[in-house]
């Protein structure tokens, strides 16, 4: 891969990680689409290395206020604080999520096919209009993730996030999806949806980094790295316009994306 292609990927995972039309669907196309040796999941995992240090970025405050909470956690502390419920369903959701991953992880590799990428954008870009109709009947004035322990909606949206192991179904999509489907709010659904991906991708990239590191060598280290440069800043603006953009727009207008993205794709390749 050269220094070009690694910043075409990098745009494209820096557009389409906080959208939901599946980041990790539009990287295993781009090989088919731009004719080029696909350089696998480890490489298209660090380009989420780029989009994690943009949320980390954009809500640095709400990390903080997780990483305050560790001690009460660890403590087994029950007192009645927003803060502290927020992060015993943060934590329960991303256990969730680990032990599905696990169970899922040995039928991810066939789902790179496009055939299956086509699929999941248009099964899924579905499932996002019917939760955005469901959600928009309701009346929800509070998050319910601060109230109290919330065990049925943490470990669904902890689930749900498990699936996007499957490129096409998109992560924030999913997650998005179920938060909306179970009663949250579209801001508060998409801030949980960004920082439950902080714990999932950083163990993702720590496993493979020693094998990166091992089997890299100078040339192929600097368009990986500017790769995740170039993630990093386009997902940084990408967020501020979609955490804005959540509250006035409805979401099918993703969903008629994802599937127009799923017609093009079967019509290039097939």
């Amino acid at each position: 891969m050269n220094n070009l292609e690694a910043i075409i990927y990098g745009i494209i995972q820096g557009l389409s990680e906080f959208l939901p039309v599946s980041s990790s669907g539009h990287l295993a196309l781009l090989p088919h689409l731009m004719h080029i040796e696909d350089p696998g999941v480890k490489f298209d995992l660090m380009m989420h290395l780029g989009t994690a240090l943009a949320v980390m970025l954009y809500f640095k405050s709400e990390i903080l206020k997780l990483l305050k909470q560790i001690k009460p956690l660890l403590l087994f502390e029950k007192k009645n604080d927003s803060d502290l419920y927020f992060a015993k369903n943060f934590v329960i959701s991303t256990i969730a999520s680990v032990v599905c991953i696990l169970l899922l992880l040995p039928f991810s590799k066939m789902a790179r096919e496009p055939w299956v990428i086509v699929l999941n954008l248009s099964v899924f870009g579905a499932l996002l209009w019917f939760a955005d109709w469901v959600n928009s009947q309701k009346h929800l004035k509070s998050n319910p993730m601060e109230e109290k322990i919330q065990w049925k909606l943490a470990i669904l949206i902890g689930v749900a996030q498990s699936l996007a192991i499957f490129p096409g179904v998109s992560r924030s999509g999913i997650t998005i999806t179920m938060a909306l489907i179970l009663g949250l709010r579209r801001r508060d659904a998409g801030a949980f949806s960004f920082l439950l991906s902080l714990p999932i991708i950083f163990a993702g990239i720590l496993k493979e980094v020693p094998e990166l590191m091992h089997g890299g060598d100078s040339t192929a280290m600097m368009p990986l790295f500017i790769g995740v440069l170039t993630s990093f800043v386009v997902g940084f603006f990408t967020i501020h316009f979609f955490m804005k953009l959540i509250a006035k727009i409805p979401l099918y207008v993703f969903s008629i994306y994802r599937w127009i993205i799923a017609l093009a794709v079967y019509f290039v390749i097939y």
